[in-house]
């Protein structure tokens, strides 16, 4: 089969069988798709791997906690390396050299998608991901479950009025929030929120805190990952002082969500219930 991934067209005669994965939501689809058995190493991880998932990603080798340097990729020698974010390709990792080592590679359609970024873009980074392995019905089974999740949270917040949301993923300086290009704004939406910087046409992007004030979110998404806490998190808006009359900062309204959730993978769903339950709580009691 052939395949078009981000300008780079593959030809593919066999499934792989020496896979590498980089960055946490590509690993978590090939385990979710049962595919353990032909990966040979993975690196980077922003937090922990899901129970259901754990048993297997134990049994593959982590071949750096960040991104392996190129020769430590090479020595993996593996056949195909399948990245997260266009970073996992960048430091001499370049899909053109990796080409030049015999090696195919495959990024996250959302690195390349054409916003909006929807879960028709999950279910088709699924189903490519298993047809280059040789498991197409693995993917209609696992799309089944995903979907029975948000077919469930639509029903839930089905009539109820829409929270306005600000994500906050970091920065001091400036807010760095999620755009209306990305997964994560689906997310919102399919939750039962409106994202108060839809308006950004990309999946993140800068802006001020007193941009943020003047859009007055009743909600503030926190993204969860890296060193600093979501406590810590929460005592920096809380102590800012161009958001002192935010609805949200005023009535202490937080939510959280992994980082790991709010990317293409197999977390979306997820995600999606955990943000609804959190921004309507009454409608899951």
């Amino acid at each position: 089969m052939t395949v078009g991934n981000c300008g780079v067209e593959t030809t593919y005669e066999r499934p792989p069988e020496r896979a590498v994965t980089l960055n946490q939501h590509v690993t978590e689809i090939m385990l979710a798709l049962g595919l353990e058995k032909s990966m040979v190493g993975t690196g980077y991880l922003d937090d922990q791997i899901p129970p259901a998932y754990r048993e297997a990603y134990d049994g593959i080798e982590v071949i750096a906690d960040g991104y392996p340097s190129y020769e430590t990729l090479l020595a993996a020698e593996p056949d195909f390396v399948y990245g997260g974010f266009a970073s996992t390709f960048e430091e001499g990792r370049s899909r053109d050299a990796l080409a030049g080592a015999g090696i195919d590679s495959y990024l996250s359609l959302e690195e390349c998608a054409e916003p909006p970024v929807t879960v028709d873009l999950m279910d088709r980074e699924i189903r490519t991901v298993a047809e280059v392995f040789g498991v197409p019905r693995r993917a209609e089974k696992l799309l089944g479950e995903l979907h029975g999740t948000l077919d469930g949270v639509r029903e839930a917040v089905a009539g109820a009025e829409a929270a306005e949301v600000f994500v906050y993923d970091s920065g001091d300086k400036t807010a760095f929030t999620a755009g209306g290009g990305g997964i994560g704004n689906e997310i919102i939406e399919l939750a039962g929120g409106a994202n108060v910087f839809a308006g950004l046409g990309k999946t993140f992007g800068d802006v001020s805190f007193e941009q943020v004030a003047a859009r007055a979110p009743d909600v503030v998404v926190i993204y969860d990952y890296g060193d600093q806490s979501v406590a810590d998190k929460k005592r920096f808006l809380l102590s800012h002082p161009a958001l002192t009359d935010v609805p949200a900062i005023r009535n202490k309204r937080f939510a959280v969500l992994p980082l790991s959730s709010t990317v293409l993978g197999v977390r979306v769903p997820e995600a999606v219930d955990s943000l609804a339950r959190q921004l309507h709580p009454d409608r899951f009691r």
